[in-house]
């Protein structure tokens, strides 16, 4: 019987990449130092690495899905010369006040919803108990929160300005410097439950 894996549902911009307003081609990605690294560590870690993005850039006008989906592509490229993979992409591409009459709606997907995160877990048979997502805004923690998950802020991005901006009230597991940091922390997390999950099994 197939048991279900953790996963680690990274934000793109500002988590893994640079943050762009509204990227919108390959031509502007930039690969965050040390992220690449990374999540080659969870690959070997044995986690599902599935990147949940807003972009509501699409609904705006600002890019196509076809766009995206080229940008999402290099930066898949650019993993792979380094060692690492995504097990998954899933983008929002909505957004529920503005942009093309067919985008403009109050979805599921769009986080702080868990829309993207429940629709990986069906799919890819992850458990979300033992997951965690990553990213430098307070929507991206609260989609993990909403879909019981542990959360990570990196302070990269507008990391540090989320930080500074919700306190005492950060949704936050844990406060990393960069995603190579919040990976160091998730791995250790890992290796605490699997050492639990012995020593309650030799008792």
């Amino acid at each position: 019987m197939n048991v279900a894996r953790p996963a680690v549902f990274l934000d793109r911009d500002g988590t893994i990449i640079r943050e762009v307003d509204y990227l919108r081609s390959p031509a502007q990605l930039r690969l965050l130092p040390g992220a690449a690294d990374a999540i080659k560590g969870l690959n070997e870690a044995g986690f599902a690495v599935v990147i949940a993005t807003n972009q509501s850039g699409i609904a705006r006008g600002m890019l196509t899905e076809a766009d995206l989906a080229l940008t999402n592509a290099v930066l898949e490229r650019r993993l792979a010369r380094a060692g690492a993979h995504l097990d998954a992409i899933y983008f929002c591409p909505h957004h529920p006040e503005v942009g093309h009459p067919e985008y403009r709606q109050q979805c599921e997907c769009r986080k702080p919803a868990p829309g993207m995160l429940l629709r990986a877990a069906g799919e890819l048979d992850l458990d979300l108990s033992r997951s965690f997502a990553v990213g430098d805004s307070a929507r991206d923690l609260l989609a993990g929160r909403n879909a019981g998950c542990r959360t990570v802020l990196v302070r990269t991005g507008y990391g540090r300005a989320t930080e500074a901006a919700c306190g005492q009230e950060l949704p936050a597991d844990h406060v990393a410097d960069d995603l190579a940091g919040a990976v160091e922390w998730i791995v250790g997390q890992l290796v605490q439950h699997e050492r639990a999950r012995t020593e309650k099994t030799d008792r």
